[in-house]
């Protein structure tokens, strides 16, 4: 019997973190925020995808391991025969880091070798990630998104913003925040993205640029708001045992996918403690790993009284 296609897919880029160690070495983990965006909706039993190339080589087999384990559809994972991509955060604290991947195996995905049908099947698409800042990939996706939105698939846009983004990247930006029916940015993107530190400008220039969208705005520690046309709530985070922030942005993306797509009629303060309960139990673990279903669920229970209108 053929496997159902998946209706939530993420598209961008896996790639593998190399990060350095006290003692020299370095220690190699799957990564990329579509990615993870991907294994956590998965990994909560989900029918979720993650689209997109890597490497045949042993950096690509480990992302096709781990994909596997996740539960991610394999049929979206395009092996092709090019170099790696790499993120080498050679300081985690501050973090910083750079990429090694000149016209790496991430650049060739086709969505033309994508399972028939699949474009049907879609009902949520997830865009984002360096993949949007790196020619031809970013021409490539933006065009697949424009197609999807006029076939009626729901967007999401998450920039998640690295130091490629300069102000090259400023027509992408306007270009996806148009698309999307959800954005989510933190106060970091922000800051990155516009290059000024006025976070409610920026955000009134998001939501000029496209009123009807849903704009999730995560603020670490501070918690986050939800910007629907003139309504807007906020949400201060629960007290967590952080173990590290690691995955916790994705964490809050895929926590809103899954209510939006599980209950897209509940109302707008149910889906911002999901995404705050989501963000905030995925910083009780350690690294990028999928938070525990029933962990968010509680929390987005004791969250929902909290929501509250803003000013």
């Amino acid at each position: 019997m053929t496997q159902p296609l998946p209706a939530l897919l993420c598209f961008g880029e896996v790639l593998t973190d190399m990060i350095i160690q006290p003692d020299g070495r370095w220690l190699s983990r799957p990564g990329g925020a579509p990615w993870n965006v991907a294994r956590i909706l998965a990994g909560w039993g989900l029918p979720a995808a993650f689209a997109g190339a890597i490497s045949r080589d042993c950096f690509g087999e480990a992302l096709l391991a781990a994909s596997a384990e996740a539960g991610l559809d394999l049929r979206y994972i395009q092996p092709v025969d090019a170099s790696p991509l790499l993120a080498m955060v050679y300081s985690t604290q501050p973090p910083q880091y750079f990429f090694v991947g000149d016209h790496s195996a991430d650049l060739h995905f086709d969505a033309a070798n994508l399972p028939p049908g699949w474009p049907q099947a879609a009902r949520w698409a997830l865009f984002g990630g360096i993949s949007l800042a790196r020619p031809p990939l970013a021409g490539h996706l933006l065009a697949q998104a424009r197609q999807l939105k006029a076939a009626g698939v729901r967007l999401a846009y998450d920039p998640n913003f690295r130091v490629a983004m300069d102000a090259r990247y400023d027509a992408m930006l306007r270009q996806m925040v148009a698309l999307a029916d959800v954005v989510k940015v933190s106060d970091e993107d922000l800051a990155g993205l516009f290059r000024h530190h006025d976070q409610a400008a920026a955000l009134a220039t998001l939501q000029q640029w496209n009123p009807q969208a849903l704009i999730l705005y995560t603020c670490g520690a501070a918690g986050a708001q939800l910007w629907a046309g003139t309504q807007r709530l906020q949400l201060a985070p629960p007290p967590v045992a952080v173990v590290d922030t690691v995955g916790a942005g994705d964490a809050s993306m895929a926590g809103l996918l899954a209510s939006l797509w599980q209950a897209p009629q509940a109302a707008l303060a149910q889906h911002l403690a999901a995404a705050v309960a989501s963000g905030s139990a995925a910083c009780g673990v350690a690294g990028a790993a999928v938070p525990l279903r029933s962990a968010v669920d509680a929390l987005c229970q004791r969250l929902l009284p909290q929501v509250a209108v803003m000013a």
